[in-house]
């Protein structure tokens, strides 16, 4: 029989009881239950209530009544006789024979069933449905009030989320990298800030992203026909995508600074391993975005960069209109370099690993802020931190950490463009990182 792994319900506790005034055997009872006898022998050992008996002077000894010995416990200035002394002469006398029913001390445990229960007068035990439940509700409730740390853990607790919160970094990153040293759930640590337990508080923490209602596609009018997207829109990528690996899919596009200030930022996403790129650009038009892109193809050679970036997503911003540039190699005239599409219009969620990497974005450099006083080696820096931070959704892994050793291109890139792992508990996704 197995053994079902869940608490016991108030009708469980009902059938044990019947079961036991029936006189029915546990192996029956835990039949009916489907659980193991272990388990019901538990349930009644532990909610058994305990009825004491009455005996002679409060005596259970057969020869009480009577009883006229003094002093065997060899206290002679004792005025009493032994079977009243608060002593307990059972320890002492050598004709202690006792009065009291042992049967709860085997199955069932309990005197539910027994013929002589109503008219018995020795130490009883019973089992009732009712407040058996209720104890085991206050169990549990008492079980989960408090802090179940010591000292030492609850300040090594405290010390570890503190030190990364106010880094920046993410409950599911510090969770990850000191999995061994926090004995709570993330759960947990969220209560324990809301009750003000640790350093930090509810405002240190990243606020959660909402999202504005969608609005409708827009009409097969308009943007929808214009000429750059035909033969590239997201129904056919999907297509595309029916048979064939996102070994080299990218996802692109665009962060703004501060309004009316011309530099951005061209972010890129490789859906192979969650791994980021993100360059700075003097503005936002479609000859940056292309000259990136050439740099990138110089830089790696065409076939190297065929493999990463075989198939781009992005959406349908003004910089990413000249797709015939986008498309075709520098090195080979009229040779294609890579296959971009395009999401519809006002659903940035379908290259939803980009928009959520670009939160990590803004932790450091929030909107509205201004561009201009960074430079790559900042953003390179910014791009590091970001990359090295694990995530639950790749298994508690950084995207750095989802390179495998013999990819070749990934690495290739890595060099080419500067991009080195940060030591976990060093990840920064403050505005302390790029300071100015």
């Amino acid at each position: 029989m197995s053994e079902i792994i869940s608490k016991m319900k108030f009708n469980d506790r009902e059938t044990i009881e019947i079961g036991l005034a029936r006189k029915q055997p546990l192996v029956k009872i835990a039949a009916l239950l489907n659980r193991h006898v272990a388990s019901i022998a538990r349930e009644i050992k532990k909610h058994r209530l305990f009825v004491r008996g009455s005996y002679y002077a409060g005596n259970d000894c057969n020869g009480a009544k009577g009883c006229t010995k003094r002093h065997v416990c060899g206290d002679e200035a004792c005025p009493m006789y032994c079977y009243t002394c608060p002593k307990d002469c059972h320890k002492y006398c050598s004709d202690y024979c006792s009065t009291k029913c042992t049967a709860f001390k085997k199955p069932p445990y309990v005197c539910n069933g027994c013929d002589k229960r109503r008219y018995c007068n020795d130490d009883r035990y019973f089992y009732d449905a009712k407040v058996a439940d209720k104890k085991s509700v206050e169990v549990r409730k008492k079980s989960r009030e408090g802090i179940h740390l010591t000292d030492e853990e609850l300040e090594s607790v405290n010390r570890i989320l503190s030190e990364g919160i106010k880094k920046g970094q993410p409950l599911a990153h510090i969770f990850a990298v000191h999995e061994q040293e926090i004995p709570i759930t993330s759960r947990t640590a969220y209560i324990y800030i809301n009750d003000g337990l640790l350093d930090v508080r509810n405002i240190d923490l990243r606020r959660q992203t909402r999202y504005r209602k969608r609005r409708k596609k827009k009409s097969e009018s308009g943007i929808l026909n214009q000429k750059f997207r035909q033969g590239r829109t997201y129904l056919e990528f999907l297509a595309l995508m029916e048979n064939r690996s996102e070994m080299d899919v990218f996802e692109m596009d665009t962060v703004k600074g501060k309004r009316n200030q011309k530099k951005v930022l061209l972010t890129m996403i490789f859906r192979r391993n969650n791994v980021m790129i993100v360059f700075l650009m003097p503005d936002c038009t479609a000859d940056s975005v292309i000259d990136r892109l050439d740099y990138l193809e110089k830089g790696l050679g065409k076939e190297c960069f065929a493999r990463l970036f075989g198939i781009c997503l992005t959406d349908n911003g003004s910089e990413f209109k000249a797709v015939d540039k986008l498309e075709h190699s520098i090195e080979i005239e009229g040779a294609l370099r890579t296959n971009v599409y395009y999401c519809d219009p006002m659903q940035s969620g379908q290259k939803g690993k980009l928009e959520k990497n670009h939160e990590y974005i803004r932790y450091v450099i929030p909107k509205g802020t201004s561009l201009v006083p960074y430079t790559q080696e900042d953003i390179t820096l910014l791009v590091n931190h970001i990359n090295s931070t694990k995530r639950p959704g790749l298994n508690n892994l950084s995207p750095y950490e989802m390179i495998s050793d013999d990819d070749e291109d990934m690495h290739k890139l890595m060099k080419f463009l500067d991009l080195k792992p940060i030591p976990a508990n060093e990840v920064n996704l403050t505005k302390e990182l790029l300071k100015k």
